[in-house]
């Protein structure tokens, strides 16, 4: 992926250059390579990059060089996502080193007012997606005659979504652009067409053929929820040797903080990055961490553009990214000079489709994996939980099953009708009911939720405790028994669905 190509040979403004040391990036991708001088030159240009090869710095770095800190609208960059727009700004804006550019996203979903007056406030480059940024010029909040670069990401994508009639309109009221750069993985005709309308003889770029050029890792991922993802970080962390170093990525600075948080209550050594740290902090963290002060740091993907250790072992992405870009940034961190390498992705349900998505990208052997055992004699630091929401149907629903037979319990009828009476729940709350000659599996509506009088929440422990009081008791009425004594020392919860198990032996 990277060449011989070093940025300090292109003689860039020094606080640009600043930013690029700090970042601890020397030698430029292909799309790099190929674009940027190009670029500097004002030509237009129309690049074709897969995913991941580092385009986002391509164009980012002409326009950064291009705009002065006057806050006066001279750049706009155009995304198909609000989640791309902000992964767009926040690189940028970590690029520019000291320039003091000002950078603001301007993106669909979020307070319109608040936007407005950041935007009255001044600003140097906007980074935004089409139908916000139509809204705002329609406002008078954004002069669209004031900028003179306009970069379009993500071309086919913004295809896909209809979007390109947008797009048209704002290049009708660009009126004094100078400089159009075009991104796309791929390139229908539609696109070919629209950009012979507004671009000037541009500069074709062709790297999509590029290899490739992953270490040698070996990549896992865990089927795994939310609820249970600090047990299977602190097994994976327990797993490590002395020696070992640990990146783990979360998509989000609040993430970021929590899962420092979690760890260190369990007692590792962990420390955060993010973008609300200032220079100062982010560089004395990583120096700890070269330093192998500590093992672990837990970063976003901008954050960690800065992290070059060779000692590397064990990547873990907490969050799937949401694009296949910075999985293979993330990834590609250990491994390094020959080393070997483990990036292993805890994935939930709502997750497997992304991350198909990442595998089927760059055609990638990522091996499905339980979360590992712990090595002899290693204690578990996190206890794993019931996590019925990982488990449960698109509609919340969980099995249920009974261990009883029909003959002696009844119809399917009767039992829903038990439960409505019993607990409280609607009867909408209760799946498919089947019998089987097995366990007994309960469900039921926020039970391990109810509060005694004091507030303390029952929890699992607490139900069992009350299984095994009644143990002697058949099953049949056991349970009746156990509910009715649970009611009367608080009340049942109608927003959670839960399974209660109850052990017949």
């Amino acid at each position: 992926m990277f060449t011989n190509q070093t940025f300090k040979s292109w003689n860039l403004p020094s606080q640009l250059q600043s930013g690029l040391d700090k970042l601890g990036w020397e030698f430029a991708t292909q799309v790099q390579k190929d674009t940027i001088p190009l670029a500097r030159k004002g030509l237009d240009i129309i690049g074709q990059a897969r995913t991941g090869s580092g385009k986002t710095a391509a164009f980012g770095i002409p326009i950064l060089e291009s705009c002065k800190p006057t806050g006066k609208f001279q750049a706009l960059i155009l995304t198909p996502t609000r989640e791309l727009a902000n992964q767009v700004s926040e690189e940028i804006d970590s690029l520019q080193g000291e320039m003091g550019l000002k950078i603001i996203t301007v993106y669909g979903g979020t307070d319109l007012e608040k936007q407005a007056r950041k935007l009255q406030d001044g600003v140097d480059i906007i980074v935004g997606t089409p139908g916000r940024v139509m809204d705002m010029t329609r406002r008078e909040f954004i002069d669209m005659s004031s900028a003179s670069i306009f970069c379009l990401d993500e071309a086919d994508r913004m295809l896909d979504m209809g979007f390109f009639p947008d797009i048209m309109w704002v290049v009708e009221k660009m009126t004094n652009r100078q400089q159009t750069l075009l991104f796309s993985a791929t390139f229908p005709q539609e696109i070919i067409d629209a950009a012979n309308e507004f671009m000037n003889e541009p500069e074709f770029i062709l790297t999509n053929t590029e290899e490739l050029d992953l270490p040698p890792i070996d990549l896992f991922s865990v089927r795994i929820g939310r609820a249970n993802k600090l047990w299977a970080l602190s097994r994976l962390l327990l797993r490590m040797d002395e020696d070992d170093q640990t990146i783990i990525f979360c998509n989000t600075k609040r993430m970021v903080d929590l899962a420092t948080q979690r760890l260190r209550k369990h007692k590792f050594s962990v420390e955060g990055l993010h973008g609300d740290l200032n220079q100062n902090q982010r560089e004395k963290i990583l120096d700890r961490f070269k330093n192998g002060e500590f093992k672990t740091i837990i970063a976003t993907d901008v954050a960690a553009r800065g992290i070059d250790v060779d000692g590397i072992t064990l990547v873990i992405n907490y969050d799937i990214p949401n694009d296949v870009d910075s999985f293979i940034h993330r990834v590609g961190r250990t491994g390094r000079i020959g080393r070997s390498g483990e990036a292993w992705s805890l994935v939930s349900k709502d997750d497997s489709p992304q991350l198909s998505k990442i595998i089927a990208t760059y055609n990638l052997d990522v091996s499905e994996s339980d979360v590992p055992d712990l090595n002899d004699g290693v204690d578990e630091l996190v206890k794993h939980q019931d996590d019925y929401q990982e488990n449960s149907s698109v509609f919340g629903f969980v099995t249920l099953q009974l261990d009883a037979p029909s003959s002696k319990i009844g119809s399917s009828r009767n039992i829903t009708e038990w439960f409505v009476n019993a607990i409280k729940c609607d009867e909408l709350a209760i799946g498919e009911i089947t019998f089987e000659d097995s366990s007994m599996y309960i469900f039921t509506d926020g039970i391990t939720e109810i509060k005694s009088p004091k507030g303390d929440m029952l929890g699992s422990e607490g139900f069992q405790n009350y299984i095994k009081k009644y143990q002697s008791t058949p099953n049949n009425e056991r349970l009746k028994i156990i509910i009715d004594e649970i009611l009367k020392e608080g009340h049942v919860q109608k927003d959670d669905l839960t399974i209660v198990v109850v052990d017949s032996k």
